[in-house]
């Protein structure tokens, strides 16, 4: 006779101090994680010069060694989060108790999905990436196609959606699912370490336990300052459009140091007066306020743009996205050392683009994917998946038709020029609305565009913030006091402040790309906790019913589950 298997592990005591400043959070996880901070925060202020330079040696490092784990970890994301939705024993749990039903409407559930998760990237690349591949994809580098010829259009959407498409979105939906399965259907802390009990079990209670977190917290914050880095960056281009004022941008095109940073105290000033309200009050409202100036912007894409070539790149392009998707998903290139054969070519766009967005996303991960389990509490997994990957998916890719394909068909056909082609990322996106527009009219659509930014900017920022106290705070996902609210944001702003000192943009990057790597280790983890933890509890069940009296008739109930 089988044994009987144990029951799975549904509580954490996890230790958390009982009065003063840190009541209610874990202190090895608050202080540990604002300790590796601090230190990263004085090494770019105090030495920016040798800051970068570090920071760029490391990047060299982890490029030239990590590429094939990224790629294959993300694959494995992906495939996880769709085989447990498509399987049907798991499709139909909930997520939460039998009775429980979703707390937000399916609107405001998807507005602050996409909020958090990519909406501030999504305004930068959706012009920018299409006219990047346009020029240079891995089938220009092996002359299947001719750069900024209109046989390349195609290739240039097609790796536009696979940056930020279902590979994207299925890394967010197994954290968040993992983290939703193991906070409202065992009853476990909502936080990070929770996700590996079926691995670790009460080992997490303690100094493993704390590391996974801390490691998490980390990995958050850079990766929220990769976002909100490129977000103030478009956001000083979008005020210089405005204004016109010269102090704004420097001679390459891109804005000076000096806006990023006046506008990175502006957005985090409101992100943190917004986390002071929560999830409920200030987040849900930016999301369906954003979500609104979203359809708005794609509509004048759609209605002043270029409309049918917008729409056939959308069709084609999802049609060779998907089709060449497995293939893709695993293709890994390689330098010969050889600085200019097409396999140093290749393994160099990979690195700088594939490779880097699957660490961007990685490093988003433990945020998105909290943030994504605490709004998802009542659905099921499939209709999890669905909405956490699937929609999101087509709306970016709605997003790089419309304004990527405008921008291209604009640059082609259009009369356009270099006009958009030479603008830098964060202002190609109001070239395109100067192009189209009287001086006037693009004046108050870029208006717009700014205060879509600006509400993109603060959900992230606010939901990150909660986000990071929830972990701190063992899983306890109630409103925190505001002092920590307060911390954390004054925290968030001297990372990105400090890094952007330190060597810009780029340093932002590579600093995520650091923080992303030993966390997607932890994910990986979480994925094979969560297979493991589902297959075990399906053969609880069938001993359980194996133990039930056979004298029992249930045909009259046959599926009904």
């Amino acid at each position: 006779m089988m044994n009987a298997i144990k029951p799975p592990v549904n509580d954490l005591d996890i230790s958390t101090a009982q009065s003063g400043f840190y009541e209610g959070f874990s202190k090895a996880v608050a202080l540990g994680s604002k300790s590796l901070i601090g230190i990263l925060i004085i090494w770019a202020i105090v030495f920016p010069g040798s800051a970068g330079s570090a920071l760029t040696q490391i990047r060299t490092t982890i490029d030239a060694n990590t590429g094939t784990w990224y790629m294959y970890v993300m694959a494995f994301y992906l495939v996880v989060c769709v085989a447990l939705a498509l399987w049907p024993a798991t499709g139909r749990i909930r997520l939460g108790a039998p009775d429980s039903r979703p707390e937000f409407s399916s609107f405001s559930w998807i507005a602050m999905m996409i909020g958090a998760g990519t909406g501030i990237g999504m305004l930068t690349y959706s012009t920018a990436e299409p006219l990047y591949h346009f020029a240079s994809n891995p089938a220009v580098i092996m002359g299947e196609t001719t750069a900024l010829d209109p046989d390349n259009v195609r290739e240039a959407m097609k790796w536009s959606f696979f940056h930020w498409g279902l590979s994207a979105w299925g890394c967010y939906g197994m954290i968040g699912l993992a983290l939703a399965f193991f906070g409202y259907v065992r009853g476990l802390p909502l936080t990070i370490r929770s996700g590996l009990t079926p691995l670790f079990g009460r080992a997490l209670e303690g100094p493993l336990g704390h590391i996974v977190d801390i490691i998490s917290v980390i990995a958050t914050v850079l990766g929220v300052a990769v976002t909100l880095g490129y977000g103030v960056s478009q956001f000083a281009a979008g005020i210089h459009n405005i204004t016109g004022m010269d102090w704004l941008m420097n001679d390459e095109s891109t804005p000076t140091l000096l806006a990023m940073l006046l506008a990175l105290v502006v957005v985090m000033a409101l992100s943190t007066l917004s986390a002071l309200s929560g999830i409920g009050k200030g987040i849900k409202w930016l999301s369906n306020i954003n979500m609104g100036l979203s359809f708005f912007v794609l509509a004048f894409l759609l209605i002043f743009g270029s409309t049918l070539f917008a729409l056939q790149s959308l069709a084609v392009g999802l049609w060779d996205y998907l089709t060449s998707l497995p293939a893709i998903l695993v293709t890994i290139w390689r330098s010969d050392g050889v600085a200019e054969s097409t396999a140093t070519q290749l393994a160099g766009w990979q690195g700088a683009w594939t490779i880097f967005y699957w660490a961007w996303w990685i490093a988003f991960a433990p945020f998105v994917g909290l943030f994504l389990a605490r709004i998802s509490k009542g659905r099921t997994i499939r209709e999890y998946v669905l909405g956490a990957m699937i929609v999101p998916t087509i709306i970016h890719c709605v997003w790089f038709s419309f304004a990527g394909g405008t921008a291209i068909d604009l640059t082609l056909n259009g009369g356009a020029g270099d006009l958009i082609v030479d603008a830098g990322i964060s202002s190609q996106l109001f070239e395109i609305v100067n192009f189209l527009l009287s001086p006037v009219l693009a004046q108050l659509m870029s208006a717009v565009i700014v205060v879509l930014l600006m509400t993109y900017l603060v959900t992230s920022a606010d939901s990150a913030i909660l986000i990071i106290n929830t972990i701190s705070a063992a899983g306890d996902d109630g409103q925190k006091s505001h002092v920590h609210i307060l911390t954390w944001g004054v925290i968030l702003t001297l990372v990105i402040g400090g890094l952007l000192a330190a060597g810009g943009l780029d340093a932002i990057n590579t600093a995520m790309i650091i923080g992303a790597l030993p966390f997607s280790v932890v994910m990986a983890l979480m994925g094979v906790a969560l297979i493991k933890a589902l297959i075990r509890d399906g053969m609880r069940a069938r001993q359980e019913r194996a133990h039930m009296s056979p004298a029992i008739d249930y045909s009259a109930n046959e599926g009904v589950k």
